[in-house]
């Protein structure tokens, strides 16, 4: 595989995490706002481990079996939470071991429910960019197979086999909405989009604006990461292919207010009694705060991708 995924690459996801993934449910909420066309909510985070991140991990895992590529110390990862788990649980359904860096300031919900999959969970740094470093010594010194949250072409293709999902429940879909941290679902929604002519719309908070400042930039750059919104979206720096892919698939890209991410989630408790991390409620806050604002008649799917959250923190 190219390190830039194609949607050959994602309709080859499809195959191999076909039946092994779940279907992402797709409900119909109504109008965006009066004239403003209509939402729809794809709920990908009834996925096994609770995230989007089921859908690369297990494409990564099945094509390093398919290539005879995953070795006796198994697999290595860094991640916030979301993507060890998913790393976790594709690795134990097919038998082989999980070493999982995850920064201390991971939601303890998350690291728990990484060691109730068979993890060897270690708690490294304060960011995910420590975690990352020191997966890679692991890496290095193990010889277990490393894995990304993100920055893989696997794991981005496997993320697109949500949009031809969507589009089977909702023909005629104009525009998907997205929460991006390091950009490995935006990467495979946007490829998938480019396919299928839809616009995307890529969600950050404001004070973790890793793909936006690498539009602005031209290539990935370093930002700061402060947000409530930091433990599934707290990527410093996002991928070369994500920047390529915004700019071919022409994506919009806007910010968020941490107000507007905590408004999010609370809107989705309390008028749909869904409970979601405050990554997933990244992606309505766009719409609720008005920064991406659609056309009469426009059909929005919003992405919802991770509920690993405390259901406490909503009451």
């Amino acid at each position: 595989m190219s390190t830039l995924p194609t949607y050959d690459d994602v309709k080859a996801a499809a195959g191999r995490i076909d039946g092994v993934t779940r279907t992402a449910p797709v409900v119909a909420v109504g109008p965006v706002a009066p004239g403003g066309g209509d939402l729809y909510f794809a709920l990908d985070f009834l996925q096994h481990s609770g995230s989007f991140k089921d859908r690369g991990a297990a494409n990564f895992v099945a094509a390093h079996r398919e290539r005879g590529s995953l070795p006796a110390a198994g697999v290595v990862i860094a991640s916030g939470g979301n993507a060890g788990l998913a790393c976790a649980w594709a690795a134990r359904a097919q038998g082989v071991r999980a070493t999982v860096f995850v920064p201390v300031t991971a939601p303890p919900v998350k690291v728990a429910r990484l060691r109730a999959l068979d993890a060897d969970v270690r708690l490294v740094g304060r960011e995910y960019a420590d975690a990352l470093a020191a997966s890679r010594l692991f890496a290095a010194e193990s010889g277990a197979l490393a894995s990304h949250a993100y920055d893989d072409p696997y794991i981005a293709a496997g993320a697109g086999t949500l949009l031809p999902e969507i589009l089977a429940a909702v023909p005629g879909l104009d525009t998907v909405v997205v929460a991006v941290g390091g950009g490995g679902l935006f990467t495979g929604i946007a490829v998938a989009a480019e396919h299928h002519g839809v616009r995307v719309v890529a969600v950050e908070p404001q004070r973790c604006r890793a793909l936006n400042a690498g539009i602005e930039a031209g290539e990935p750059v370093d930002v700061p990461v402060d947000s409530v919104a930091a433990d599934s979206l707290g990527a410093r720096r996002t991928s070369e292919m994500a920047v390529h892919w915004a700019r071919r698939a022409g994506a919009r890209s806007v910010l968020v207010a941490d107000e507007a991410i905590t408004g999010a989630r609370r809107h989705l408790w309390d008028e749909h009694r869904l409970a979601v991390e405050h990554g997933a409620a990244t992606a309505l806050a766009a719409l609720r705060a008005g920064v991406y604002r659609p056309e009469p008649g426009e059909r929005v799917a919003v992405v919802l991708c991770g509920a690993n959250t405390d259901p406490a923190t909503l009451a």
